[in-house]
């Protein structure tokens, strides 16, 4: 339908301009010079109008995309939300400095204060970037899965549920299961559910794994490798009595007085040490002994002249510990210990990590704990450089190799046995080095059990068959069967670190100084922290006050 640039309206054929504005054509005859010019000044006015509801529809839309990015950099950093307005303080100031062209120091200027950037404004555009329901942040639930239109392993928060009351195992499924139901999910779906080994969770009767295989039997339950790996290394025995001296030593020196604390400090700083302090150890931190043990053995001549310098009754015995030579061995010897468990767990730690590539992490390491006990029967240590560098030279002690020893065990009782088969991890691994036999096959009908056994081994000896490239292969070509296997265990959580990793930053962002941060707003913030946000697609839905023509 035509415009009439007169009033902006589309009109039909059959008005006739005439009827609509008898009295503004009749001074324009048609036909006439002067009625073509006025038409095409009408039409001019028309386009400037337009132009000019574009302009500013558009600045709109940049203003909310740059209120959106504001909003996201501020939720990543944890940042209280009414640190938005001193942004907006921050950048105004900035240009008043750096920028000297007055006029565009007022575009400028004002397009700043457009931004929508106050504490309120900011919580909601926090929320648009989230689009999850709103839960409270005690019970994380997150998924991994493939996604089909990117192609793509995903993993995604899920869902923070409510935990008002009692932590059982009966609320833990209530709570999921009445999520799944009110999001149209079928718990059924789930192929494997990882948890932290806690009796809630992992009980074999009234914990959460065991009701969901009540109305899921084909899940599979996986007690968290670094949490296994952890409990491995375990001590107990005379390692353990070993550790407690060394602790109550470091609190001695530490936890004394402030004091004794700050003289030690600068003791260390005045002979220019590599560090200024000794670092305590809680069991709640995984790390933590290994880098404890660590210290103490890089500062261990420090420490004994702090003692002997040091008027305390208590400091004579504790001199008298770290003077004991086998004291000492034993300390450095669990020093080169657990560093090796810490690169271990930092290994098996991180994102987008599926089962196979922590059990390749873990069988890796029993390997070395092989090589760890050969190496100290033949007291090389060349794994062990710690206890090597000892003064008096070391010895290689019974107790030594028994830990070794008991490590090795603790790791093949653990690990040995998960519920993945590992037939089917191998497989995922390299699908070319797999030998096509009924054993692999059905390896992998205990995993997928709509698995065809015959023509998962006919379609894995095409592909092994084929000349086409093994990336091309696989990801083009037409293997149902193999790709239910591999999109099933690579689908497989090996560990809860995304669970601990969000509850950390759940405490850094829930402060005391932001105690009343609502739910839905710690959750939307914490989305945030995982994924950078579609801001083009949140900021683009525009509703002008005018329409765009």
């Amino acid at each position: 339908m035509p415009r009439k640039p007169v009033c902006d309206q589309r009109i039909q054929f059959s008005a006739t301009l005439h009827g609509k504005a008898p009295a503004l054509w009749a001074q324009f005859p048609e036909g006439t010079p002067e009625r073509a010019s006025k038409v095409q000044s009408l039409l001019a006015s028309y386009h400037q109008s337009s132009s000019s509801i574009v302009r500013a529809c558009t600045a709109q839309e940049r203003a909310s995309l740059a209120s959106l990015r504001v909003s996201w950099i501020l939720a990543r950093k944890k940042r209280p939300f009414t640190d938005s307005e001193t942004v907006k303080d921050c950048m105004l100031a900035v240009i008043n400095e750096v920028v000297n062209d007055e006029k565009m120091k007022e575009t400028i200027t004002s397009a700043i204060k457009s931004v929508p950037l106050s504490d309120t404004s900011n919580i909601r555009r926090v929320e648009i970037l989230s689009t999850d329901m709103s839960d409270t942040a005690q019970l994380c639930v997150y998924v991994r899965f493939f996604d089909s239109d990117r192609a793509c392993f995903r993993e995604e928060l899920l869902c923070l549920l409510p935990l008002k009351g009692h932590t059982t195992g009966e609320i833990f499924f209530d709570k999921i299961s009445a999520f799944f139901q009110a999001n149209g999910l079928d718990m059924a779906r789930v192929c494997m559910l990882v948890t932290d080994g806690a009796l809630s969770m992992a009980g074999r009767v009234n914990g959460l794994a065991a009701r969901w295989a009540a109305v899921a039997p084909r899940v599979t339950t996986l007690h968290c490798i670094v949490h296994q790996t952890v409990l491995c290394a375990k001590l107990s025995g005379h390692f353990k009595t070993v550790m407690d001296n060394f602790m109550a030593t470091i609190n001695f020196i530490r936890a004394t007085s402030s004091l004794q604390h700050r003289l030690f400090c600068q003791l260390l700083s005045d002979m220019s040490t590599e560090h200024h302090d000794l670092l305590l150890h809680n069991d709640v931190r995984w790390l933590s002994k290994g880098n404890s043990l660590e210290r103490f053995c890089e500062l261990v001549e420090e420490i004994k002249i702090f003692l002997r310098q040091s008027k305390q009754k208590k400091a004579e015995a504790h001199l008298d510990r770290v003077m004991d030579c086998s004291f000492m061995m034993d300390v450095c010897f669990l020093a080169d210990l657990f560093k090796h468990l810490n690169n271990l767990n930092l290994g098996l730690q991180g994102r987008d990590k599926t089962v196979t590539d922590l059990v390749e992490q873990t069988r890796a390491f029993q390997v070395k704990l092989n090589m760890f006990a050969a190496d100290l029967s033949a007291g090389r240590m060349l794994h062990f450089p710690t206890l090597r560098k000892c003064n008096p030279p070391p010895k290689v002690t019974a107790a030594m190799t028994d830990l070794v020893a008991q490590l090795k065990e603790n790791f093949a009782r653990r690990l040995d046995g998960l519920a993945v088969p590992t037939e089917a991890m191998h497989f995922t691994k390299d699908p070319f080095a797999v030998v096509p036999e009924e054993n692999l096959s059905n390896r992998a009908k205990e995993v997928v059990s709509s698995i065809d056994e015959g023509q998962f081994l006919l379609e894995l000896v095409d592909m092994q068959s084929s000349l086409t490239m093994p990336q091309e292969l696989c990801a083009n070509g037409p293997f149902p069967n193999l790709k239910k296997l591999a999109v099933t265990v690579l689908s497989m959580f090996g560990s809860t670190y995304v669970c601990e990793w969000s509850f950390s930053h759940m405490n850094a962002i829930k402060t005391n100084l932001r105690c009343s941060l609502h739910d839905s707003t710690l959750k939307a913030t914490l989305k945030q922290l995982y994924h950078p946000p579609q801001v083009q697609q949140k900021g683009r839905p525009m509703k002008p006050s005018h329409p765009v023509l």
